[in-house]
């Protein structure tokens, strides 16, 4: 069984107190293509962020998808400044697993990345996805402006009503401002490229996203 702490987010007073700095090194670049993974990026460029569960096989995804710049892991939407990967798995930060993606809307638009966000999860579960039960897998999608929050709430509302009627279950997907964006551990960093082994969750519903709803 597990804790009411891990699938339970912390108010700000209760959680972990966090740091001024990295406890750790961030790496500078992009161990798949060289380029770097903390901004400044090119002004051409415009940046989303994504939870959607562990982030190794979530980052893969996204910096396999042509248009992307450039991708990072690391931890949003909770309270602690500066957490370590073992402090947000504790529950007590509030962050989620998250994926930074660096991007070329000439190439790819932001409606199509968050459309391919919701193929490749499970939005109906929860703080979890799949065997990874806790508030860090929960599904979050993080806009950087005005345009992006309405994508993001169109989108979400779109495909919780088409798995409704496929008979799933309510989307459970956060839509919030993202505030900082904290950078995990360089071994995290594109860890599947370093693992190519290594662990995947794809706790998805297989069912494609409409995309004719974010027409126009």
């Amino acid at each position: 069984m597990f804790s009411r702490t891990k699938t339970e987010l912390p108010t700000p007073e209760r959680a972990l107190p966090g740091r001024e700095d990295y406890p750790f090194a961030v790496p500078d670049t992009h161990y798949v293509n060289g380029h770097p993974i903390r901004p400044p990026f090119p002004e051409n460029l415009q940046v989303a962020v994504f939870g959607l569960g562990c982030f190794w096989g979530a980052e893969e995804i996204f910096w396999q998808t042509e248009g992307v710049w450039t991708t990072a892991v690391g931890y949003a939407g909770g309270s602690t400044a500066h957490p370590t990967y073992e402090e947000v798995c504790s529950g007590l930060t509030g962050h989620t697993e998250a994926v930074l993606v660096a991007f070329d809307p000439a190439v790819v638009s932001y409606a199509e990345l968050v459309a391919r966000f919701f193929e490749v999860h499970d939005p109906t579960q929860g703080m979890r996805q799949g065997n990874d039960i806790g508030t860090q897998y929960r599904s979050a999608i993080y806009y950087t402006d005005e345009s992006q929050r309405a994508v993001a709430e169109r989108a979400t509302a779109a495909f919780g009503a088409h798995l409704q009627q496929l008979g799933f279950g309510t989307v459970t997907t956060e839509v919030a401002p993202l505030g900082p964006f904290f950078y995990a551990e360089g071994y995290h960093q594109q860890y599947l490229a370093k693992n190519p082994n290594g662990y995947r969750c794809h706790a998805t519903t297989g069912v494609q996203f409409p995309r004719e709803a974010l027409a126009g």
